[in-house]
């Protein structure tokens, strides 16, 4: 296997020259005028741009507007709503919409929409977790009323990403041909190509300054092409590309909640149900004690993301609901200290064994993903010194969840909503779909769990999911190992000024356009 410096470097090698070879015969874009842009940015949906199945969840549904939002501080502002009051027992949430809303065809927007919205929502069981809702209804044009069945301040995090659509025009065709009251109104779509978007005079907020926006789905490599050939004005690129900037361009690394962390099977191995669970050797805590000290994280940036990037100790790293403690220390003379302690003596080939386990498993990746393969790549070096042999396995999704509760896997997760927290830890979502994958359980975490989503207030549950982080993470449980939290880089024309960044979560869908509003044209 290639050291995974060398690996990175080749990965680098040739999408760079694929890149130089496509600027030659890329389509032509036209070229971006004072009000117009070209993006290439990724994130073309699977399944289009319908809220109700999850667009926009993890960045700006651009198309369609939210109860709430997030200013750049991340601080709750309003959106839709102009009132949001939860009841005593915490399980009513009454909501007061604004009342200059229209959608981009003009008609007006009311509670009657955000009720349909909510209940499609449920009934569709897509993306959106909305399983605590009973039902939502209008109790007049402007005030929506939500039950929930218990609850759960985390059920705010859909006011935040939940866009509104319109409950007279929302049918099959929906998804691809999308109505809201967002900054942009949907003119086209080329699937695998290209999606045009208009500036939607009817919006309530603040207007944008560019009148028509076309995004390229083009991936990294085109994408750098039609920058360094001109017909683009920024485009999203992965560590490898990062330092290839185009003349005009400068690269804009911004902060993110992003992260890439190794699951570690947390239970002794059993079948339940037909799946394979936990691992014999992740399942040690002197194991994932000893591999969250003996990691260089630092050195994991530096060879798997060029740099581009942080060091991970947790979930929710920066973020109010990060662990007081989870701040890693790289002590690896500890670690082996630790496993010798632990009964896990190294044999003549340098892996270590206990009665008779040898101290070895994969390393799941997506085959198709450069930055996870690097990921486990490096890590597998750096577990080598250890006495831990780790060998990478780049597969298909599908053959991933085959084993992901079984064996340890490069995940990536990222949110603005301690919900993560709970998707990756809670005891009862062990298993379901990619929600913790590990099968984690531990009761001091649920009792802390229980409170935080009992809370009065979504800032008075905060204590709670900070606490939990004390059991769970590298002060208690050591249950992942948690490696890096990615910059996300855009190489942007000289000319277009992005307004200050935010932390940005998990990469899929478009973050970055979350503060489009402030976006401009400097040159003349």
């Amino acid at each position: 296997m290639d050291h995974p410096g060398e690996s990175v470097r080749r990965i680098r090698g040739l999408v760079l020259a694929g890149a130089l070879a496509l600027a030659a015969f890329h389509s032509p874009v036209e070229a971006a005028e004072r009000d117009t842009l070209v993006l290439a940015i990724g994130g073309e949906p699977d399944t289009g741009f319908d809220p109700v199945m999850g667009w926009g969840s993890y960045g700006n549904p651009l198309f369609q507007s939210t109860l709430l939002q997030r200013d750049s501080e991340l601080e709750i502002q309003p959106d839709l709503a102009t009132d949001w009051q939860l009841s005593e027992d915490r399980r009513t949430w009454t909501i007061t919409l604004r009342e200059d809303v229209r959608f981009s065809d003009g008609t007006p927007l009311t509670a009657h929409d955000v009720a349909f919205t909510f209940n499609t929502a449920k009934e569709a069981a897509g993306e959106v977790d909305l399983d605590v809702m009973q039902r939502a209804e209008a109790l007049d044009d402007r005030t929506v009323r939500i039950t929930l069945s218990r609850p759960w301040i985390t059920f705010t995090e859909n006011f935040v990403t939940l866009g509104i659509v319109p409950r007279d025009s929302y049918g099959p065709d929906y998804a691809r041909a999308p109505l809201g009251s967002g900054p942009y109104r949907f003119l086209s779509w080329t699937e695998g190509e290209q999606l045009i978007v208009e500036r939607n005079e009817y919006y309530h907020g603040p207007q944008a300054a560019f009148r028509r926006i076309t995004f390229l789905f083009t991936g990294a490599d085109a994408g750098l092409a039609a920058a360094f050939s001109g017909k683009v004005d920024m485009v999203a690129v992965p560590a490898p590309l990062a330092d290839t900037v185009p003349e005009g361009f400068h690269a804009l690394a911004v902060p993110t909640v992003d992260n890439r962390g190794l699951s570690l099977p947390f239970p002794e191995p059993r079948e339940e149900d037909g799946r394979r669970i936990g691992h014999a050797v992740t399942s040690d805590p002197a194991i994932r004690r000893a591999v969250n000290l003996g990691i260089d994280r630092d050195a994991v940036v530096e060879v798997a993301l060029l740099g581009h990037g942080t060091p991970a100790f947790g979930p929710a790293d920066g973020l109010a609901w990060a662990g007081e403690h989870d701040q890693g220390i790289h002590d690896p003379e500890a670690a082996i200290a630790l496993l010798e302690e632990a009964g896990w003596h190294e044999g003549a080939d340098g892996v270590r064994a206990r009665d008779g386990i040898r101290a070895e498993f994969p390393i799941h990746y997506p085959a198709g993903d450069a930055t996870r393969q690097a990921l486990a790549e490096t890590t597998a070096e750096l577990l080598r010194p250890l006495g831990i042999q780790a060998t990478p396995r780049g597969s298909s999704w599908d053959a991933i969840r085959r084993v992901m509760n079984s064996e340890p896997v490069v995940f990536g997760f990222g949110s603005h909503s301690p919900w993560q927290l709970y998707s990756i830890y809670a005891e009862r979502l062990g298993g379901v779909d990619y929600m913790n994958p590990t099968y984690y359980a531990n009761p001091r975490v649920e009792a802390l769990f229980e409170q935080a989503q009992s809370a009065e207030s979504y800032d008075a549950s905060i204590p709670f999911w900070s606490a939990a982080a004390e059991h769970y993470g590298i002060a208690g449980d050591n249950a992942w190992l948690w490696l890096v939290n990615l910059d996300h880089v855009y190489l942007v024309n000289d000319c277009l000024d992005l307004g200050p960044a935010r932390i940005e979560p998990h990469g899929h869908g478009w973050p970055i356009t979350a503060t489009l509003a402030n976006w401009t044209w400097t040159c003349p």
